[in-house]
């Protein structure tokens, strides 16, 4: 089978969804499938060389702000004669489209796409502008989607406001073998100290991580013996200046960190926190920590919840409740016996989210949407067909012919009676 994967966002940079398409794609080729990558690229000339000839880049990269982030997608309005000649070169089976509604990539190739078009809904938020007043335009590409996929139920009760229908609940997945193998912790933070740990972008005020720094004011006077430990790239300076303000010790940016050194972080810490305040489709941080056997704690918001059961997998609190926060950290760091158990109720449901279970499900999904397109194609060539024998056949000539007129109608029929007439006397002759 030949794939198109294609991406709405910078492929230069690192992403979620990025990151997903990547890995999907490398899973798809080791079952044997020729698959292509299409995607807006702000790499300059000499890097594009040397990238991998299974990408295409398409489109210019213009950065807007979108669901608390910043979104790094094409606006360009001259794709399609680039598109339409990939495409026709190409003649792929299948396009899978994440965020099949982003401007102005995904919308462009959906336009010309004649092949099986399936599109991965990937967002949440409580509301969507763009969704709201583009809605009627939109739906014309939404009818061309042959199938659709949300990662999380919150996003499927998001896009369903704007644009309902079926929506199979696919969850991302992660490489399970690296967070449940053998990494060892990281020996500096192997102190003897209970470690926090907290994994993402810092400079998104969605990942609440100024409400974290200050539930961890209150753990300190209760836990002295406790760490946090910050891995994400961005700007701290602010929270150095309110560390340094309040005289709070053991905190520690580790700023960007590799992917090959995040499962090291993970087995070195004790508790994983999630405080994040919404925006969240899915947390797929969550389902890394569980697969590394940390406990959490996190927002409970729709995204996180829908990977977290309270009180079995980890402790669910209220966003920006900074107590709550402080007291459900203490509660987990203080017992050993229910750290352990949640570590090992977490790596059972980490072992759902496997790349081999995931992409063998988006492969079932593409077959099962091909075969309602071909029942839909053949649906409404039978239907044409009856069309024409009605409107061209000789059937609608003899129907024509023995038409009665008005006064073949008996007079002492009703006025209803006198709408049948036309069935009676056909019935009759």
């Amino acid at each position: 089978m030949k794939i198109c994967l294609v991406s709405p966002y910078d492929f230069a940079r690192e992403g979620g969804v990025n990151q997903h398409i990547i890995a999907l794609a490398e899973e798809f080729r080791n079952q044997g499938h020729i698959v292509k990558i299409m995607a807006p690229s702000s790499a300059n000339e000499d890097e594009a060389l040397q990238a991998d000839p299974n990408i295409y880049r398409v489109g210019n990269v213009v950065p807007i702000k979108a669901n608390g982030s910043v979104a790094r997608i094409t606006l360009s309005l001259n794709l399609s004669g680039q598109i339409k000649k990939i495409l026709q070169s190409e003649q792929f089976d299948v396009i899978h489209i994440h965020e099949p509604l982003m401007p102005a990539l995904p919308l462009t190739v959906l336009a010309h796409s004649n092949s099986l078009n399936i599109g991965t809904f990937h967002a949440f938020s409580q509301s969507h502008i763009g969704y709201y007043y583009g809605r009627y335009v939109l739906r014309i590409f939404v009818r061309k989607l042959d199938g659709r996929i949300a990662v999380s139920r919150p996003a499927v009760d998001f896009v369903k406001q704007y644009f309902p229908g079926y929506y199979e609940v696919i969850p991302n997945p992660i490489d399970l073998n690296r967070f449940t193998g053998a990494a060892e912790p990281l020996p500096e933070f192997m102190d003897g100290k209970l470690n926090i740990l907290f994994v993402g972008r810092i400079g998104e005020r969605r990942k609440g991580l100024k409400f974290l720094l200050r539930a961890f004011n209150y753990i300190r006077q209760q836990m002295p013996n406790v760490r946090l430990i910050i891995v994400g790239k961005g700007d701290t300076k602010g929270y150095e200046r309110y560390l340094r303000h309040n005289n709070i010790k053991d905190v520690v940016f580790t700023g960007f960190v590799p992917d090959d050194l995040l499962p090291r972080y993970y087995k070195s810490g004790h508790v994983f926190c999630a405080p994040s305040t919404g925006g969240e489709s899915f947390g797929i941080v969550l389902v890394e920590a569980m697969a590394s056997g940390m406990p959490i704690v996190a927002s409970d918001i729709p995204g996180y919840a829908s990977v977290v059961q309270h009180g079995k997998h980890g402790l669910l609190v209220e966003p920006k409740n900074i107590e709550m926060l402080a007291m459900s950290l203490i509660r987990l760091l203080a017992d050993s016996n229910l750290r352990d158990k949640m570590s090992q109720e977490g790596r059972e449901k980490a072992a759902q989210f496997s790349w081999k279970n995931v992409s063998q499900r988006v492969l079932d999904f593409y077959e099962r949407s091909e075969n309602r397109r071909r029942a839909k194609l053949r649906l409404k060539r039978m239907r044409t067909k009856r069309r024409m024998a009605r409107t061209y056949g000789f059937g609608w000539l003899l129907r024509r012919r023995y038409h009665p007129g008005p006064a073949e109608v008996p007079p002492s029929y009703s006025k209803e009676d006198k709408g049948n007439w036309f069935k009676i006397r056909d019935f009759k002759d």
